[in-house]
């Protein structure tokens, strides 16, 4: 005669328990701190409003007064210690090009892509 188990598998039950456990334990520490994502953006926005890093807007006015086209993205990355905007643009005909601004400066520090003086505005200061 066979003895059923309420569980499929009764050797089982006290390791599916202490991972049961140990999920919820995770799960109440990282809902109890803060996501490094949300610190992250918080430091930015202090820099920013210390002048320690350009705003973003500062930054794509001085591009739209040069360069015609249309920012397809954005990011801000750490490259060698350095914080750099990329900036990517689709140009009037049809050109990608990637533009890396200082974030600290604000310096146009480089530019990638194929055309880029066809973007090149004739009235840019």
């Amino acid at each position: 005669m066979l003895t059923r188990y309420p569980y499929p598998r009764p050797h089982l039950r006290p390791w599916l328990m202490l991972l049961a456990g140990l999920l919820a334990g995770l799960l109440v520490q990282l809902a109890a701190a803060p996501a490094p994502a949300e610190e992250h953006w918080q430091t930015l926005h202090e820099a920013v409003r210390e002048e320690r890093v350009v705003a973003l807007p500062e930054i794509l006015d001085w591009l739209e007064a040069r360069y015609a086209g249309q920012v397809l993205e954005v990011e801000l990355e750490r490259d060698n210690g350095r914080l750099v905007y990329e900036i990517e643009m689709l140009g009037p005909q049809g050109q990608k090009v990637e533009f890396e601004f200082d974030a600290e400066s604000g310096e146009l520090i480089g530019m990638e892509g194929v055309r880029i003086d066809a973007m090149r505005r004739k009235e840019a200061p």
